[in-house]
């Protein structure tokens, strides 16, 4: 099995490559730090499996993701995280990717289970997020079942601070067209108070959100 691992934190990547070492016996493991050395690494060893951290210094992992599947296709992807919130969960899983492993208090035994398990063909979740994937099912009022991908856009802008027409600048959009849709998104929140959005944005992960800053300009709506 060939192995690349991208993670930007030296001590964590090394002690995920020491556990990948006595676990799997791999051929190859190559290390990244960041997501231009993951491509490179990817092009070169053309991996079975690629361990990938959602929060590289220069993209977000997720938008990396489909450039690695180019070039590593037969490689199974288990994404690493510190963040368990519902729109990293959300996204992670509307992605494909093979598993989703968080960070927080997860003996390295978990990463032999992920691996093992979707070298097999099957995806793993760690407990924590299948646990939080379940509640968002459960529950009528999960922001994916109500909002938009566009005012799901709105939304990250609006909790981290950002006016109309900033918003509707950074999205191609008119402020009309915002406004609109801030209004939209806070009745089907039932939230009435800018404060309050800006709380829901936070706690549900929208503010950490990359939404492309070299975005083309969309014509207004």
């Amino acid at each position: 099995m060939k192995i690349v691992i991208v993670e930007d934190q030296t001590m964590v990547r090394e002690l995920l490559v020491e556990a990948c070492r006595l676990s799997f016996v791999p051929e190859v493991i190559g290390q990244a730090a960041d997501a231009a050395e993951a491509l490179k690494e990817c092009g070169q060893i053309n991996p079975d499996l690629i361990i990938l951290d959602l929060q590289l210094p220069d993209r977000d992992g997720l938008e990396l993701l489909p450039e690695l599947r180019v070039l590593a296709p037969r490689a199974k992807v288990i994404a690493l995280s510190s963040h368990t919130d519902e729109v990293t969960i959300h996204r992670v899983l509307q992605s494909h990717i093979e598993g989703f492993v968080d960070k927080n208090a997860q003996p390295m035994a978990i990463l032999r289970i992920a691996v093992a398990t979707v070298m097999e063909g099957r995806r793993y979740l760690s407990p924590v997020v299948h646990q939080v994937w379940q509640r968002m099912c459960n529950a009528p009022a999960a922001f994916n079942k109500l909002l938009s991908v566009r005012e799901q856009e709105v939304l990250a802008l609006a909790g981290r601070g950002c006016t109309n027409p900033e918003i509707a600048s950074q999205l191609g959009l008119s402020v009309i067209t915002v406004r609109n849709h801030r209004c939209n998104i806070m009745a089907k929140l039932d939230i009435h108070s800018t404060s309050h959005l800006i709380r829901y944005a936070t706690e549900k992960g929208f503010t950490r959100l990359s939404l492309g800053a070299s975005r083309e300009p969309r014509s207004l709506a």
